[in-house]
């Protein structure tokens, strides 16, 4: 069963936090918001927890994850980031969108694609993300956990405590922050090549056309 913890959605309180990262570094599991969809997550650099992610997900060896980083700076230290990505990336982030970015050597095989060694990175606008994943001094996995409910994958809606108590036992640690349940996705621009191209319409979506971002 799941520890819950309720973290301020503005200000986390620092000791949860602290708590909730020590059982990051050693492998846990969370279910946690984010400025988009709730997530399933680990410390990206914790095999065993990526790999329990991918078995709760369900999800392939060469399926990519996504993770969390704070800042552009951070970014460029799992990313190889061109002149042009760079330009468009500083100017939507912190914000709902997961970018698509050749991989440096510092991601783990276990999360890029390994054919195209890509990789997905956030930089969420959302306090609590980014609280974690400063404290954790680690990016942090965020895989969707909406598909693992069928009501939502059908279009119907569910009440966060649903949520909860149909995932909780698959999980280490919940966060709840308090907010009602968000179910629209991130944005995804793909950014390997120089013009970055929109293959997911999500959350402002409108906001990278108007800075560039081009339609598939």
């Amino acid at each position: 069963m799941a520890t819950t913890y309720k973290l301020h959605p503005d200000n986390p309180q620092s000791r949860k936090v602290e708590t909730i990262v020590s059982a990051l570094r050693q492998g846990a599991v969370a279910l946690y918001p984010t400025d988009t969809v709730y997530a399933i997550g680990c410390d990206l650099n914790h095999r065993g927890a990526v790999q329990r992610v991918r078995q709760i997900k369900q999800l392939a060896n060469d399926k990519p994850l996504t993770f969390l980083c704070a800042s552009l700076s951070n970014i460029a230290d799992y990313a190889i980031v061109s002149d042009g990505a760079y330009r468009l990336i500083k100017r939507l982030i912190p914000g709902p969108f997961t970018f698509l970015l050749p991989a440096t050597r510092e991601v783990p095989r276990l999360v890029m694609n390994p054919k195209r060694r890509t990789t997905g990175i956030r930089v969420p606008d959302h306090a609590i993300c980014l609280t974690l994943v400063e404290t954790l001094q680690n990016p942090i996995i965020s895989t969707s956990a909406l598909t693992l409910l069928p009501e939502a994958t059908k279009g119907r809606p569910i009440d966060k405590m649903t949520m909860f108590d149909t995932l909780e036992k698959l999980v280490d640690i919940v966060i709840d922050d308090d907010r009602p349940l968000a179910y629209e996705v991130s944005t995804i621009l793909d950014m390997e090549e120089e013009n970055p191209l929109m293959i997911r319409k999500g959350l402002g979506w409108e906001t990278a056309l108007d800075w560039g971002a081009q339609l598939v």
